[in-house]
Order: C-alpha cells, then structure tokens, then sequence
C-alpha cells in the first residue's frame, strides 16, 4: 500500500482546505512530521484512517465530533485520500455526520455521512457509493482489519510500552484483535457446547433407563435394585405366580358350573307353582265379576243407534226454520224503509215495474244531461289547461336561442380534446412510466453493485488459488515424477527429495473451478450493467416525450383533455336535440293555439243545449231530485216486495220439514222396542264408550280362558308346596365369586407377567444402547477440558491462548532481530509458555534478556529510552508478522509516532539507521516527532502551524 495524496476540508483542527503530497513529500523515503503540540500532527494520521474506515485510531475513536470547530458553516467537513493498493490506484472522499445551516429558514440540520470510491487505474469497473460496500472493498484490498491497520501502518509506541508492561490478559485482547483468533474462541465454545448438549442427552438417556426400571419394579410390585439378576428374579417370581393361579381357577371354576345347574333346576319349580297359584287367583276374579250386566247394555246401546242421528237431524231443521224466520223479518224491515203501507206483496210489486218502465226514454234523457253537464266542465278545464301550455311553450321558446348557442360552444371544445387527446396521451404514459422507471433503474444499480462485488471477490479468489498452485508448483511437478524416468524440469533421473503435498493444496481442477466462478460472476455483471443501461434509457425517453414539461403537469392536462373529450358524445346529442326540441315547441304551439279555438266554440253550443233540456226533466222527477232518482225508487221497491214474499214461502216450507222429522224418530224408537224417543235415546252410548264396553267384555273372556288353559297345563303341580331358592342361590353366588375372584387373579398375574416382560426387554435394550453414549461423552469431557485449559492439560492454557503464544513467540523473534541491533548486542526479548502463578493461565509471558548480566528480566525494568527501543522493535516486528499472517497488501508507508525524545544521540543514530533499512525497496517511512534534532537530520519535513483561527500545512523539502 502506498500513499499518493491526502485533501482534509474542515477536518479536526484545519478550517480551511490542506493537502499533503505524499509522492512529493517521500521522494527521499523519509519524512519529518513536527509542530507544536496540539497543533494536529496525529490529526493527518486520523484523516488517513478516517478516509479508509470510517475511524480514527485510539481514544479519539470515541470521540465522534470530527468537525473543525474554526471552519465556516457552510464549508463540509470531508477527506480525500489517493492510494495505490495492489496495483490499483484509487480515491477514496469520505464525509462524516455533521450539522450545516438549514437552506430554508433558521437552525441547522444534520448532514449524513457518505463515502465514494473512484478508481482511477488498475480496474476497470465502475465506483462504489454506499458506505459498507466501501468498508469491504478497502477491507479485501488491504487484507487487514482497522485494529490490525492501525498497529501496522500507525505505529503509536506508548501503545506498545503500555503492551510491554501489560499482564497476560491485556495481551491477549490485543492479540485477539490483531490476529483475529476469534475462530479459535468458537472452536473452544463448540466444544463446551457440544459437552454439554452430550451430557443433557446422557442424562436424559439414564434417566429414561431409571424410570423403566422403576416402572418394572412397580409392575412386578416390588423396589427397584441395581443388583445384578434382579430383573431374571422378578420375571421367575411372576412366571410361579402365573401357574399357581391357573390351577386355582381351574378348581373353582368346575364347582361353581354345579352350583348353578342346581339353581336353575329350583328356580324351574319355582316358576310352575307360582303360574298355578296365580291362575287360581284370576280364574275366582273373572267369576265374580258382573258379566251380565255388561252383555245387557251393550245390546240395548246397539239398538238405539238408529235413533240418535235422527234425532240429531231435527236440531238441523230447527235451526233453518229459525234461519227463515230471521230472513223473513229482515225483508219485513227493509221494505218498511221505503215507505211501503200496503198488502198485497207481488200485485203492488209488478204495478211499480210497469211505472219505472214507463219513466226509462226520459232516464236517457236525464243521463244524456249529466253527461252534458260533466263535458262543460271538462271543456271548461280543458281550456284552462291549453292557456296555461300555450303561455309555457312561449317563454320556452325564448330561451332556447342562448341554450343552443352555449351548448355549440362545448361542442367545439370536446372536438378541439379529442383531437389533442394522443399527443398528451403520449405524453402522460411517459410521466407515469417514470416513477417505475427511476426504481427500475435503482433496482439495476444496486444489482450492478453486488454483481461487481460478486465478480471483485471471485477474481481475487481467483488470484489467490492460481498464486497458491504457482506457490505450491513444485508439488504439482513432483506428483507425476516415477521413479528412473527424468525430470521434466532437470532432466535427472534421480529424485532424491521430491516436494511433499501439502494439507489444503490446490491444483488444476481448483483453479478451473475458481476461474469457472469468475466467469459466471462476471456474465452476471455483464447481464446486471446493460440493465442498468437499458433503465437508463428508458427514463431518458420518457423525459424526451416529456419535452419541458413536468409530470404533473402533463398528467393532468392529459386527464383533463381525457374528461373534456369524452364528453363530445354527450354534447352532440345535447346539441341535436336542442335543435329538434326548438322545431317541436314550434310545431307544438301552433297546434295548441288551434286546440284553443275548437274549445271554445264546443262549449258556447253546449250551453244551449244543456239550459233548454234541463226544463223538460224538472217536470218529470216530481218529488224526487231527478228523473233517474225517482225510476231508481220504484224499481227498488218492486224488488223488496218480491223478496219478502219469498221469505215468507221459504218459513212455512222450513216449519212443515221439522214436523215430518219428529213423525219419523218416534216411528225409528218404536222400531227398536223402546217405549218412547226418550227411551231410546238413555240407551244409546258413545262410539268411544261402546268401544271401551267391547273391550272390557273381550279382556274378561281372554283372562277366564288363560287361567283354564294354565291350571289344565300344570294340573300335576301342587300349589301348597314351597322351594327355598335363598340357600340354593346363595351357595352359587359363593361358589361363582370363589371362580370369578381365581380368573381375577390369574389374569392379574398374567398382565403383570407380559408387562413386566415387555419393560424387560426395553430396559435390557436401553442399557445396550447407553453403553457407548458413555463411552463417547467420556471422551469429549476429557478433550474439552484439555482444549480450555483443564484436566490433563499441564500449561493450563486454551486453544486460543496456545494459538496467541505462537504468534507472540514470532513476533518475539522479529522484534528481537532489531532490538538486538538497536540495543547495540545488549538486549533481546524472551517469549514463555508456562503457566503462572498459583495455576493462572501461561504462554503470553514476553521479558526482556539482558546480555550483560545473562539474565531475563521484566520490561517494567528498563528505562524510558530502553523502553522505546523495545516499544519500536516490538511494533516494528508485531507489523510485520501481521502483514505476512494476513496475506495483506504490501506496506509502502509507515508512520512512527512519538518516542524519540528519551533518546541519546548515539542511540538515536542507531534508531535512525533500522528506519533508513525499512524505506529501502521503496518504502516511505514517515516520524511525528517534536525533538529538535531530527529536523536536522530529516531534510524533508511537513509543518503544522497552530493559531487561534485552526491550524495550517507547510512543507519543506531540504
């Protein structure tokens, strides 16, 4: 990695825009970076680390206030930083979270961080945006974390001082962080877990086999015991009771089969007296009751049946010739109301037809005048009616002119919108197109933007595993040696030491994968770029329909002309029939006008006509109001005397039926030997009672015949006799119980038998398979205590601090290389890995062994420039393990900040010539120092001045 240019805009302490030059300023290798104190030297460094990660190093990482507190409002706070890693040279502008003047109005508002990436050689693929894909990019580039950056590029010595005289888990977290041994955390958590997950399954397993035990023990009815053939001993034990069971049921079973022979036997005997005694008993019922009289009344209720309905049939007639007479009276009373003093009923009746008969030619006359009457009024009405229309039609007339005039106007301009209703059409499509377009497009950008990070990351795998195969080419070569055939690289046929393969190896068929994945990345990028081209042109020809116009704009005159066009149907009718509603009322007034006259003229000759009948018809009605009221009264009277003398006819002929009734019940009662009619009907009964006294007889014949039939059946049995069934029953009852209580037993003894059995066998079972869970978790106990420090492990450290204390103990041999030199051959560093004191966790012990004396002693011992003399062979070294442990890039510039003042003139020459042997192959090393001395020695200095307004850069090349 190497530095090209570094742009800071109201950055910490500088205001106003600075630039450092870094191809410039380490033409010579090395620089001096100097300036009063607090001037904002460290400042830079922040800006190289805040440029790559977002960052600064240290205990001014929590602070996040970047923002020059001197710089103008409206001046961003941002950083540029041009580098070159890999053969990639790109930049980098990064801005943090700051607060600017609002545009609008008072106050501020929060500007958001943001970050790009340009490359400018190396890559041909397009820059990044977003601020994580940026953190990933530099983070693959330069194949180190920020932690592992700031102690290799940034080499701050009171860090490591502070790392000399730490204790052994200060060392260890900073370790972690440099080394990234987290894997090895997990490994050593895997395994906790995986002890402890075996040891739920074991326990869970062994409770399990408990429970069957005990669930065997409660089946066969005894305790549990982990005493060997205590399950062969209850199976025995329930296998003896089984057979004394059975034999005992087989006994009782054959006694209790007697006993009950011998109770159905008593209880047959039994049942026979019981029959008999209960026959006698009804058999002396049945002839005791009063059968005769029964016999005796249903005879005479069958013969006075006849009677009764005839009987009923007289009511009827009754009831009509009340009926008639009612009907009659009506009659009487009606003809009373019209005034009828007469007699004689039909005469008087046929004398009134004759006179209404003569009054029926001037009838028609009277209808012909009411007639009359009723069209005078109607014309009257009519005439009325035409007026009020015709006054109507003339006020609409004047007002359709304007209506058809108004009404050709919106005509127009329906005809005007639908003519422009496809170019706006056109151009309202594109504005509601460009919303999806515009998404569209930021779908496809940010699928182009994973599709290159994809296509970055195979290729690099791709460099890596072909970088691998070149690394390991030796071992490639040696796998096809055979033996007494040349090399195809020498050409000896001897091989005494061919190359050995190497775990994780790769080879051709790894490579053809690698660069397979590569290309199909990179056929998605291709795919993902023409659709974000294609997305680009599609919202370029939505505002090229658009022209100047805005969307909304365009929409709503589209909509607008939409609405106005469909109304040019609506219009058209409206006009059409406007102009036809204008000839009709035309029409319509002239005939109404028309209409008019004839009314008039038809009511002045019906008035005559109507004045001069009127006079003949007073003459005829008489008393009455008119001719027809008067012919309505005779008719109605001659009606009324008709019917009352049929009502009359209709009394006599109901009264003469009623009287042939009665003659004919008195004959049916004689008939049936009754005495009289009332005889007859006392006899009679109910169909219902009769039924129930057919019944009564009927059930009284069936009981006499059954109790014949039994006591005929069982004459043999003697009804005096007795059979005790309660000694008879009781023994069977004892003898079933005594069976019943034995096949109990037995099927208990069975049940417990097959269940204890079957509980055997799975415990038999569970125990087989508990035997290697045993064995196994017995085995993974043991190896998670030695992979956390435990058990056999006699160091008592972890896998993670074991990994560390490798990497210390090379970190210890780089470093000691130069402290060795710079100590002029007097001190080097001493790496243990026993354990401490009192059993505390070892193997991160680093002391210092003193050559003068022969003995190792702490770092705490040495002095303040002894102390950084191992505080920069330590960093030194510690970089340069961690950049050949990460596979990062290549350091081209370094920055070593502070310490130098504790040093001696000759010790400062040695110092000062191990850093002219870092800048050799082209590396730039860069001191931040205030001592005066190394300006003198360093031509190439960059000064910070300080002032009250911020601070300012001020390079100087010798």
């Amino acid at each position: 990695m190497r530095l090209h240019r570094l742009e800071l805009t109201a950055f910490g302490p500088y205001p106003k825009p600075e630039a450092v030059d870094f191809d410039e300023l380490g033409a010579d290798g090395l620089f001096l970076l100097h300036g009063d104190t607090g001037a904002g030297k460290t400042t830079l460094l922040d800006a190289v680390a805040f440029a790559l990660f977002g960052r600064v190093p240290g205990a001014r990482g929590d602070v996040k206030k970047l923002r020059c507190e001197y710089a103008d409002p409206e001046v961003p706070t941002e950083v540029s930083l041009e580098l070159t890693v890999q053969s990639r040279r790109f930049r980098i502008v990064r801005s943090p979270e700051f607060d600017r003047p609002k545009k609008r109005g008072g106050g501020f508002t929060t500007q958001p961080a943001k970050c790009t990436l340009t490359w400018l050689e190396g890559w041909d693929g397009e820059g990044i945006t977003r601020i994580d894909d940026v953190a990933r990019a530099v983070e693959d580039m330069l194949g180190m974390s920020y932690e592992q950056f700031f102690q290799v590029v940034l080499l701050p010595q009171g860090e490591f001082a502070k790392f000399l005289r730490s204790d052994t888990a200060e060392r260890e977290v900073l370790l972690e962080k440099l080394f990234g041994t987290e894997r090895f955390l997990d490994v050593e958590k895997w395994f906790r877990d995986r002890r402890v997950v075996a040891g739920r399954v074991l326990e869970e397993r062994r409770k399990g086999a408990n429970e069957l035990m005990h669930r065997v023990a409660e089946a066969a009815g005894g305790e549990p015991s982990s005493e060997p053939g205590w399950l062969e001993s209850v199976l025995e034990r329930l296998s003896a009771a089984v057979a004394a069971a059975g034999a005992l049921s087989e006994e009782t079973a054959g006694l209790a089969d007697g006993a009950d022979a011998m109770l159905a036997q008593a209880r047959v005997q039994a049942e026979q007296i019981r029959r008999v005694r209960e026959a006698r008993e009804l058999l002396a019922r049945v002839e005791a009751a009063d059968s005769a009289s029964w016999f005796a009344e249903r005879d005479a209720a069958r013969r006075a049946s006849p009677v009764v309905p005839a009987f009923g049939e007289i009511a009827k007639l009754q009831q009509s010739f009340e009926f008639a007479v009612r009907d009659e009276a009506r009659a009487l009373e009606s003809l009373e109301r019209l005034g009828y003093t007469g007699s004689s009923l039909r005469e008087d009746a046929e004398r009134y037809r004759e006179e209404a008969g003569g009054l029926g030619e001037l009838a028609a006359e009277a209808e012909r005048q009411q007639a009359d009457v009723r069209r005078l009024s109607v014309l009257k009405n009519s005439s009325h009616q035409v007026e009020r229309r015709l006054l109507a039609l003339n006020a609409e007339l004047e007002v359709l002119p304007e209506r058809v005039a108004q009404c050709r106007l919106q005509l127009d301009a329906a005809a005007e919108a639908s003519a422009r209703l496809e170019s706006l059409k056109t151009r309202a499509d594109a504005a509601l197109a460009l919303p999806d377009a515009v998404e569209a497009l930021e779908r496809s950008k940010k699928a182009l933007h994973e599709a290159i990070d994809v296509h970055q990351k195979t290729k690099d795998v791709l460099q890596q595993v072909r970088q691998q195969r070149l690394e390991n080419m030796a071992i490639e070569l040696a796998a096809a040696l055979k033996r007494g055939k040349p090399c195809a690289v020498c050409g000896s046929p001897s091989h005494p030491a061919p190359a050995q393969p190497m775990l994780g190896g790769v080879d051709a068929t790894a490579e053809e994968d690698a660069a397979q994945e590569e290309q199909v990345a990179l056929n998605r990028r291709n795919e993902a770029e023409r659709a974000a081209h294609a997305a680009e042109l599609r919202i370029q020809a939505c505002w090229e329909a658009l022209g100047s116009d805005e969307p909304a704009a365009a929409i709503a005159e589209y909509r607008t002309a939409l609405e106005l066009a469909r109304t040019r149907s609506q219009r058209q009718t409206e006009f059409v029939g406007l102009e036809a509603k204008t000839r009709e009322l035309g029409a319509e007034k002239a005939q109404v006008e028309q209409d008019l006259v004839g009314l008039r003229t038809e009511h002045a000759s019906l008035v005559g006509v109507v004045e001069e009948r009127g006079a003949r018809l007073d003459k005829a009605r008489g008393e009455h109001e008119d001719v027809l009221t008067r012919r309505d009264h005779l008719l109605r009277l001659a009606k009324a005397l008709v019917e009352l003398a049929d009502r009359r006819s209709a009394r006599d002929a109901a009264r003469a039926r009623v009287e042939e009734q009665q003659a004919q019940v008195a004959a049916l009662a004689a008939e049936a030997g009754f005495a009289d009619v009332d005889s007859a009907l006392a006899a009679a009964r109910p169909a219902v009672k009769l039924q129930a006294l057919d019944e009564r007889i009927a059930t009284w014949e069936r009981a006499r015949a059954s109790a014949l039939a039994t006591l005929e059946e069982l004459a043999g049995v003697d009804p005096d006799s007795e059979v005790d069934l309660g000694e008879v029953t009781a023994a069977a009852s004892s003898a079933r119980a005594a069976a019943s209580s034995a096949a109990t037993g037995l099927a208990r003894a069975q049940a417990a038998l097959d269940r204890v059995g079957e509980l055997a066998a799975r415990l038999r079972a569970e125990w087989k398979s508990l035997e290697p869970l045993e064995a196994t978790y017995a085995e993974l106990d043991a190896l998670t205590d030695v992979i956390n420090g435990r058990g056999q492990n006699s160091k008592k450290m972890t896998l993670r601090s074991y990994v560390l204390a490798a990497r210390l103990e090379e970190v210890a041999v780089a470093a000691s290389a130069r402290l060795h030199r710079m100590s002029q051959g007097r001190y080097s560093f001493v790496h243990s890995d026993s354990a401490g004191a009192r059993g505390t966790r070892g193997g991160l012990n680093l002391d210092v062994l003193d050559d003068y004396s022969g003995r190792a002693r702490p770092a705490k011992t040495l002095s303040g420039g002894e102390s950084f003399l191992a505080s920069l062979s330590l960093a030194l070294g510690l970089a340069d393990v961690v950049a050949n442990e990460t596979g990062g890039a290549l350091l081209d510039t370094l920055f070593v900040d502070e310490g130098f003042g504790t040093l001696d003139s000759d010790t400062l020459d040695i110092v000062m010539n191990t850093l002219d042997e870092l800048r050799a192959g082209g590396r730039v090393v860069g001191l931040v120092s205030h001592v005066e001395e190394l300006r003198q020695r360093i031509p190439t200095r960059l000064r910070v001045r300080k002032a009250r307004t911020g601070s300012t850069l001020e390079m100087s090349l010798g």
